[in-house]
């Protein structure tokens, strides 16, 4: 069994923001077939700021975690803070990933990111 951090743990057992915003402003998904880990941000936004962030993730621990661990880092940030959150910051703020589980559970950026990407779409915002 691959060694977690206790953060990383923590976020697996008790993860934040889950659950899906039914007229969210902007939806990214990702996955990764091999493994099976599919991610799926919602976000919300007013005044340019991520006023919620939610997340539903099938998939291992790491994934989870990484989700939860995301979806705190973007809540109340600006549009342009919360794109600067990369998958490696994730990481990091959890304290470090087995290195098996850095390609497919640390999606959780990607996701949010998208999420942004189809904001933008629908609100005709320029990048």
């Amino acid at each position: 069994m691959p060694f977690y951090s206790e953060k990383v743990m923590e976020h697996f057992q008790n993860p934040r923001n889950v659950g899906e915003i039914k007229d969210a402003d902007g939806i990214g998904e990702v996955g990764n077939p091999v493994c099976g880990d599919m991610m799926t941000f919602y976000i919300k936004v007013k005044e340019n700021k991520l006023e919620d962030v939610k997340f539903k993730t099938f998939g291992c621990g790491a994934a989870i975690a990484v989700s939860s661990m995301v979806s705190e880092l973007a809540k109340g940030k600006t549009i342009d803070e919360a794109i600067k959150i990369t998958n490696a910051s994730v990481a990091q703020e959890l304290g470090g990933l087995p290195p098996n589980k850095m390609h497919c559970s640390n999606l959780g950026a990607d996701a949010l990111h998208k999420a942004i990407e189809n904001y933008r779409k629908k609100s005709g915002e320029k990048k």
